[in-house]
């Protein structure tokens, strides 16, 4: 028996909760992820997984062997990446999870440069604006914005942005411009349900602020609805420079109450706990940080 081989078996098979899963995830079929974890019960002399109505639930000498095994093969998979690392670049796959307007503003269309000098590597982008189970979903590395709600992830701040209350000049047009945030109440608002969001706006001017009570008669859970909205005249929003880069670029929306401040919004870079951060993992963070940090990569 292969053992590092069964152990990340094993690990696959815990960290997505059943047979059908794991061999989905490993590229195989079900019964050698069976074969597998019965040799190596048989091996160890004891059970490792329970098999519920539910999935698969380690037993305490199975948790026990997982939180080993986990960090056996983490420093297996970093002593080769160091190998290779040197030679011709990080091989396998690497799997990230960010919200999707982010992602595919700021990341995935300069992915290319990274990909071209790691020529072995793949990379997997979940695209999801919830908070995804990193362990459960198998993510090496996700990105995240605003205040993290777990203390306990092990997470890198990696830049931040600019929270700026944006419209279309034809809405501003329209409806006026507020040159006080006492005016946002008299407009209507796109209201971002999402946290960073709301309806109540803390504007800052030197030592005076103001937390203007916005209204409107639209909500919206994603990042890419309230672009929508936004950019079809139908409110004022208060965004990232981020989310609304390459219309601020180009003029077709603009930014009003320029005087005045809002908080700014934090870009994390969260990796699962309790496990060693990967190395490909550490350099695509890198990356990211060099690309929001306006150094654009060669042949982008």
């Amino acid at each position: 028996m292969d053992r590092l081989a069964a152990m990340e078996t094993f690990i696959c098979a815990v960290e997505t909760g059943s047979f059908s899963a794991a061999a989905k995830r490993l590229g195989v079929g079900q019964p050698a992820v069976s074969k597998s974890i019965a040799s190596l019960e048989e091996t160890l002399g004891t059970r490792l997984l329970l098999r519920t109505t539910r999935g698969l639930t380690p037993t305490e000498a199975g948790q026990a062997y997982y939180d080993a095994a986990r960090l056996t093969v983490d420093h297996a998979n970093e002593a080769d990446a160091a190998v290779r690392g040197v030679g011709s670049g990080f091989t396998g796959r690497l799997r990230i999870s960010a919200a999707t307007t982010f992602a595919s503003l700021h990341v995935v269309p300069y992915l290319g440069p990274l990909l071209k000098q790691h020529p072995g590597l793949n990379i997997e982008v979940i695209l999801d604006d919830r908070s995804v189970d990193l362990v459960e979903e198998g993510i090496d590395v996700s990105l995240r914005m605003g205040v993290l709600d777990d203390s306990s992830m092990t997470a890198k701040k990696i830049a931040q942005g600019r929270r700026r209350v944006i419209a279309t000049p034809a809405y501003l047009a329209c409806h006026g411009i507020p040159v006080h945030p006492r005016d946002l109440e008299g407009h209507q608002a796109v209201i971002y349900n999402r946290a960073g969001g709301g309806d109540t706006w803390p504007l800052r001017r030197g030592d005076e602020t103001h937390s203007a009570s916005v209204g409107g008669r639209l909500r919206v859970s994603a990042a890419e609805g309230v672009r929508a909205a936004v950019k079809a005249n139908l409110g004022l929003a208060m965004a990232s420079e981020w989310m609304f880069a390459p219309e601020l670029a180009s003029g077709e929306v603009v930014t009003v109450l320029d005087d005045w401040t809002l908080p700014s919004i934090d870009l994390w870079a969260v990796f699962p706990a309790g496990r060693m951060t990967s190395a490909k993992a550490r350099v695509f963070v890198d990356y990211v940080a060099a690309l929001l940090g306006n150094e654009r990569p060669d042949n982008v």
